[in-house]
């Protein structure tokens, strides 16, 4: 595994093979996908990339997929496009991606979700108000952090997962998600900036569209906007799984994502 710390910062898995980058959803981190990368690290290059206010990755002064796509543009070669994966907010970022520098974009998979704005921002925000909300001073270990987060995030694995944003920072606590700005936009993270992609080309490569069983950000009322952007998509649902597809259920998604780019699978 190589790391790196320049302009988004990144993590690969494999040194040979073609170029699969990863992209993470709200709250997430490119070593998120460190079970996936590893699994397909022997015949691809595997990133998983920080995107903006997340991780390790610089901070910005506003959300807007249009430029988080050109930040992880500027990580893929145009000799040498990349297919995409992305979950959620990631998925976002894909496919403003494909639609806007095709030609680094190989082929794509979007992973529970879809070209469409979203009105269901309560739940995050109250996610971020918990995490706002610790005292960050009082936190000695991380588990008293897991202690303060319990008594707002009931679900273990949701807290799990908020809590890897958490990084000791010298004799003390801090958060690598940009907090306050995900607060102040997340109304742009629900959304997609379709007046902005006005008389931009649908993305003409192949597409996966895959949705989780027992989520609803992939249905058929999205269709149409899915084909109009992306005309050459096939669409796959993972039973009995939730929202985040990659981690409920990660052998089944590496098999699909195997197949998706053409691997032989066992």
């Amino acid at each position: 595994m190589s790391e790196s710390t320049t302009a988004l910062h990144t993590l690969t898995w494999g040194e040979t093979g073609s170029r699969v980058l990863f992209l993470h959803g709200l709250f997430g981190q490119g070593r998120n996908w460190g079970t996936v990368a590893k699994a397909i690290a022997g015949r691809h290059r595997a990133t998983g990339v920080d995107l903006p206010d997340h991780g390790r990755s610089p901070w910005s002064g506003e959300i807007d997929y249009l430029a988080m796509a050109s930040r992880v543009a500027e990580l893929i070669d145009a000799q040498d496009p990349a297919a995409v994966v992305g979950h959620s907010m990631g998925g976002k970022v894909a496919m403003a991606l494909a639609l806007t520098r095709p030609e680094l974009v190989s082929r794509l998979l979007v992973a529970d979700m879809s070209p469409v704005d979203y009105r269901r921002a309560g739940e995050f925000r109250r996610y971020i108000s918990a995490m706002q909300g610790l005292d960050l001073d009082r936190i000695e270990r991380r588990s008293d952090a897991e202690e303060q987060l319990a008594a707002e995030v009931h679900d273990d694995t949701v807290r799990s997962f908020l809590l890897q944003n958490l990084r000791r920072r010298g004799d003390g606590w801090e958060w690598q998600a940009n907090l306050d700005l995900l607060d102040r936009d997340l109304a742009t993270v629900g959304g997609w900036p379709a007046e902005r992609l006005t008389g931009v080309a649908p993305y003409q490569g192949p597409v996966l569209w895959l949705g989780g069983g027992r989520s609803d950000y992939v249905t058929d009322e999205y269709a149409e906007p899915m084909r109009r952007w992306f005309p050459h998509y096939r669409r796959v649902t993972m039973k009995d799984t939730g929202h985040w597809v990659h981690s409920e259920r990660p052998e089944l998604f590496v098999e699909i994502l195997r197949r998706f780019l053409g691997d032989p699978t066992a």
